[in-house]
């Protein structure tokens, strides 16, 4: 029997991934264990093997797509096996069944479902959704509705004032009717898609309407987002719109409206593709001013620079406007997602400490010189960072919403750089490791980081985390905490300088650390103690043995 196989969860974090290459084409056999493809996560591009045997019958997701996890990947069965069944989503969950797979089911689920929600509505009862008011918009909030029930709405009225990611944008009626329910209070949030309000002829009987529907059913029509999706049929009333508009009130979306307002651009002069003509972001984007109304502009213009006085020449540029677009691979968007969850939910504060690095070079020297043992300064601050963190266990802990948890177990978090981003090879018990292990394990784990051979296992379970810029020649930076850990060390160059010992101005051997520290978790005393610590054992390496 043929079996699907669906995007594995390669990571903790992940959500989706990009199949990198096919290692097998459809009709070549396929034995358990063998390599299928190379999926790239939001971490790292990982081999995926087959679990079972047969013939690839079928490829769902194509080289170079992305698809969330657990969408259809693959089909095994044996050759020549009918699979047209699995293929319309049959003898399988419906998460494994993903809508490339069935266009043509797909369709008729799309079509079927708002036949029957709109059977179910009472005659002339239109569901209203929370619309999609911005391009990055999940959920908004009801900052204040202008309508209560039983009011009167007429086309083009504004029903609320809603706030979204960006701004508090009014949201109008596309239809009239009367406020016959509001799902939706002030100050609460919803998802898009979820019911806002019923519009209809007053005194309808709307029970059971509000407790059947489901976001994406019948009355979603009547949001912003849908109207980007307007059937070539209301092309024609939309013109008609636009033609009749003049002197009266023009239909357009706050977004349109707005990014009108920003190119300069006459609503006047744009026919809207929404509903009844309404002018929507599209419309704007794909403007473009007409011949006659270039020429009018034009015109004076010509004639200005024909009565005024001949200006001497001024440089023209000349040359080539060049760019680039680089598709953002799985790790990038995780990257930028977590990072900046990170700043824009955790209060950061840094602390800045000055260390003197001259006994530390001693005792590198003296430890290298040992044969097979090579330890570089890095290795040095991970270990101190290691016995610090076991005097100071509230710097190792973790946020949660009702508790803050204390790790009493150091597993340090190596930051280092890939081609495509960062990753973060993690030390497990970094206090029990000597420093030629340390050294040992971090000099494997970032040559595998960054020939792409990392499993997830090795990148999950840090308790904090040490960034070090200082190869790059960068004497002092701040880091972004590395979440769910409660602060990150950022290690600088070790630079020459003049400092003043015993009184006296000598040549000395000083690193810059920084630590960015979570003020929901540690306090700034407590990080100064941390450092202080931290401190002693860099300047006095000998003391980390005792």
């Amino acid at each position: 029997m043929a079996i699907k196989v669906t995007m594995p969860r390669l990571s903790d974090t992940m959500t989706e991934g990009t199949v990198a290459t096919w290692l097998k084409k459809v009709g070549d056999k396929v034995s358990e264990g063998d390599i299928l493809a190379e999926i790239e996560t939001d971490k790292a591009t990982m081999e995926f093997e087959s679990f079972n045997e047969g013939t690839l019958l079928h490829i769902g997701i194509q080289e170079g797509e992305t698809a969330p996890v657990d969408s259809l990947l693959a089909i095994i069965g044996k050759e020549g096996e009918d699979i047209s069944a699995l293929l319309a989503g049959g003898d399988a969950p419906a998460a494994e069944a993903p809508k490339a797979d069935a266009p043509a089911a797909e369709a008729k689920t799309e079509t079927a479902a708002p036949a029957k929600a709109a059977a179910e509505l009472p005659k002339g009862v239109i569901v209203v959704t929370m619309p999609r008011l911005s391009d990055t918009m999940t959920e908004g909030t009801v900052a204040t509705w202008l309508k209560k029930v039983g009011d009167t709405v007429a086309e083009g009225d504004i029903l609320a004032e809603i706030e979204t990611d960006k701004a508090t944008m009014e949201f109008e009626s596309f239809n009239a009717g009367t406020l016959l329910y509001i799902g939706i209070q002030e100050g609460s949030t919803a998802p898009v898609d979820s019911l806002l309000a019923i519009i209809g002829p007053a005194g309808t009987d709307i029970s059971g309407v509000a407790d059947n529907f489901t976001a994406g059913g019948a009355a979603t029509a009547s949001a912003p987002a849908a109207e980007e999706k307007a059937a070539p049929a209301a092309e024609k009333a939309s013109e008609a719109a636009v033609e009749t508009s003049n002197g009266g009130r023009i239909l357009a979306s706050p977004l349109a409206k707005k990014i009108a307002s920003d190119k300069g651009i006459q609503l006047s002069q744009v026919k809207g593709s929404g509903e009844n003509g309404r002018i929507v972001k599209s419309d704007i984007e794909n403007f473009t001013p007409s011949a006659q109304a270039q020429t009018t502009a034009s015109a004076p213009a010509a004639k200005q620079e024909a009565s005024a006085p001949a200006a001497p020449k001024v440089f023209v540029p000349a040359g080539e406007v060049y760019t680039e677009e680089i598709k953002n691979s799985q790790m990038r968007k995780i990257i930028a997602k977590r990072l900046a969850e990170s700043l824009f939910t955790a209060p950061h504060y840094n602390l800045v400490i000055e260390v003197s690095m001259d006994e530390a070079m001693q005792a590198r020297a003296a430890i290298n010189s040992v044969p097979d043992t090579k330890v570089s300064f890095n290795d040095m601050v991970i270990k101190a960072c290691a016995l610090a963190l076991k005097k100071h266990p509230k710097i190792n802990s973790t946020w949660k919403e009702d508790a803050i948890i204390i790790n009493h177990h150091v597993n340090i978090g190596v930051a280092v750089a890939v081609e495509d981003g960062l990753v973060v090879p993690v030390l497990k018990f970094t206090d029990a490791m000597s420093l030629s292990q340390i050294g040992g394990s971090v000099r494997d784990l970032a040559g595998r980081a960054k020939n792409k051979k990392l499993g997830p296992q090795e990148m999950e379970g840090s308790t904090f985390t040490v960034s070090n810029l200082g190869m790059f020649g960068i004497t002092e930076f701040n880091s972004i905490i590395n979440q769910p850990n409660s602060a990150i060390l950022s290690v600088g160059a070790i630079v020459e300088k003049p400092v003043v010992k015993n009184g006296q101005i000598v040549v000395g051997n000083t690193m810059m650390l920084s630590l960015a520290c979570d003020h929901r978790t540690i306090d700034g005393a407590t990080g100064a103690q941390f450092l202080q610590t931290l401190k002693q054992y860099i300047e006095s390496p000998v003391t980390m043995l005792a």
